[in-house]
């Protein structure tokens, strides 16, 4: 039976177990996950938070992470400025960024979530509002929710992917891990 791992992963991690980089490394999964065999399935970018999947299983790590598979993936995102739902309807019919076009997401304008404090926080300016979407997506290109905020004028402040499939962030606090089932 496959080993899975939910991790909610902190701002400025390294979704990876080393970090090549000289001379002063970045902080990576190593200091947080202490499992043998197990590798990311994905990844979230260093500027990103929340859940990670690992398993010991490639094949699994394969389905999870190829978008192929249309495993849905749900963000909260933070995006500087207001959005009215009007603005959030190209996300949702899918919008061309320069590697082509997306599938439509699905976007709706959210109450701001109970999440845990970011270190460093994000920066706050009086004169300019945020609101938080809830972003649902099939695909997983590089920085893709990001691209698409910015698409429609609302850039990303705060980004944290909250479920894959039917994994769920729920009950982990930042930097902590649980195992779990494997999906159906």
């Amino acid at each position: 039976m496959a080993r899975i791992i939910l991790f909610n992963k902190p701002f400025g991690v390294l979704s990876q177990f080393t970090d090549a980089r000289s001379p002063s490394p970045r902080p990576t999964l190593s200091a947080y996950i202490d499992v043998p065999g197990v590798y990311p399935a994905g990844r979230l970018d260093r500027d990103s938070e929340g859940l990670l999947v690992l398993t010991d299983d490639g094949g699994l790590q394969a389905r999870i992470a190829d978008p192929r598979h249309k495993l849905p993936k749900t963000y909260l995102v933070q995006v500087e400025g207001a959005p009215n739902d009007g603005d959030l309807t190209p996300l949702r019919k899918g919008v061309t960024l320069n590697d082509g076009p997306t599938q439509p997401a699905i976007v709706r304008l959210i109450d701001p979530p109970a999440l845990w404090d970011r270190d460093p926080p994000v920066r706050f300016r009086k004169s300019v509002p945020d609101h938080w979407l809830e972003i649902t997506i099939k695909e997983g290109r590089n920085r893709q929710v990001r691209r698409m905020t910015a698409h429609i004028g609302f850039p990303t402040l705060r980004l944290v992917r909250a479920r894959i499939g039917d994994w769920t962030l729920e009950g982990l606090a930042s930097g902590s891990w649980r195992d779990a089932p494997e999906q159906p």
